[in-house]
């Protein structure tokens, strides 16, 4: 059964086997990362592990029972107890749930673990396969994307009110304890 795990230092050969065998798929809806992503990995890789260590973004991976990685799912800007969802799953996991499942589960942990209160999304008009799971996971949408953000395409930004996945004793605003750095 496919775990979703907090990113650290040793996801590091997965994710990036990830990335390559996915870039393809990727491109065709996404702007493609370039071939400066992959040169410059280790140092980008690193550069994530220091943000989430200084605790504005928390990135996680779904990893599979032989240690692949099945998709990336990330919280970044994380501030005023509101974050912005991104997303991305393997091709041959596509279409069957999996991303729905993940988002639905990340909700759940941002409330519980990081004390979040709202998610926000953006997907373009034209990837509707991440409008629809948005939607399945309890985000509506609430307005316009800059097109800037996606990729030149225009897009809806998508919104979901966390207080319901929040634990009790939380609901007045009182923050859960916090995982220990690098944890």
């Amino acid at each position: 059964m496919p775990e979703l795990q907090r990113l650290h230092a040793g996801h590091a050969p997965a994710v990036l086997a990830f990335e390559r065998a996915n870039r393809a798929y990727f491109a065709a809806s996404v702007s493609d990362r370039g071939d400066d992503f992959f040169d410059r990995f280790a140092d980008r890789y690193d550069a994530l592990l220091a943000e989430q260590e200084a605790g504005v973004c928390a990135f996680h991976v779904l990893v599979a029972e032989d240690g692949s990685v099945l998709g990336r799912f990330n919280l970044v800007g994380i501030e005023d107890r509101t974050a912005e969802l991104g997303y991305r799953v393997a091709q041959h996991v596509a279409g069957r749930g999996v991303a729905t499942s993940t988002v639905r589960e990340l909700c759940r942990l941002a409330a519980h673990r990081y004390g979040l209160r709202t998610l926000r999304a953006a997907a373009a008009h034209r990837n509707v396969a991440p409008r629809r799971g948005l939607v399945k996971a309890g985000f509506v949408p609430v307005g316009p994307a800059d097109p800037a953000r996606l990729g030149g395409q225009p897009g809806t930004w998508y919104r979901r009110d966390l207080m319901n996945d929040r634990p009790s004793g939380t609901s007045t605003g009182q923050a859960p304890d916090r995982p220990a750095p690098g944890s």
